[in-house]
């Protein structure tokens, strides 16, 4: 007598296509922002949510890498962010507007980029929705 063999198998499912073509134009568009708007190492790995410094580097090197979804939801936040100044600003005044104290409850007094750089994606998510219902 034989005995059916009725294992599962379970299998990762691939990574949706795509995932590399997005981490590459993400990293490469923060990278240029970044600089854009004088940010410095810690402001950017606290913004891309505090990667390892060998990870970080390499990322600014080869602008390509696997990105969790918490990165992806960073960088999407962040091109968002600096979409929405460029609508409502010109380009110095959307960097000094980063940088200015701001009596808005939001940042309650203080610059935009300080509020930002606490780091959480929640902070990302506010800044792009008070800049959203800004534009209108």
């Amino acid at each position: 007598m034989q005995v059916a063999d009725h294992r599962i198998v379970y299998q990762v499912p691939p990574a949706p296509p795509g995932d590399a073509e997005l981490a590459a134009a993400g990293l490469t568009a923060f990278f240029s922002i970044a600089e854009e708007w004088g940010l410095d190492t810690e402001q950017q790995r606290t913004l891309l949510g505090s990667p390892g410094r060998s990870t970080f580097f390499k990322w600014k090197k080869h602008k390509r890498g696997q990105l969790s979804r918490d990165t992806l939801d960073r960088l999407s936040y962040l091109l968002g962010i600096y979409k929405a100044l460029h609508i409502l600003f010109p380009d110095a005044t959307a960097r000094e507007w980063l940088r200015r104290p701001n009596d808005a409850p939001l940042f309650g007094g203080r610059a935009p980029l300080d509020y930002l750089l606490e780091g959480s994606l929640v902070a990302l998510a506010d800044v792009r929705r008070y800049l959203d219902a800004a534009r209108g």
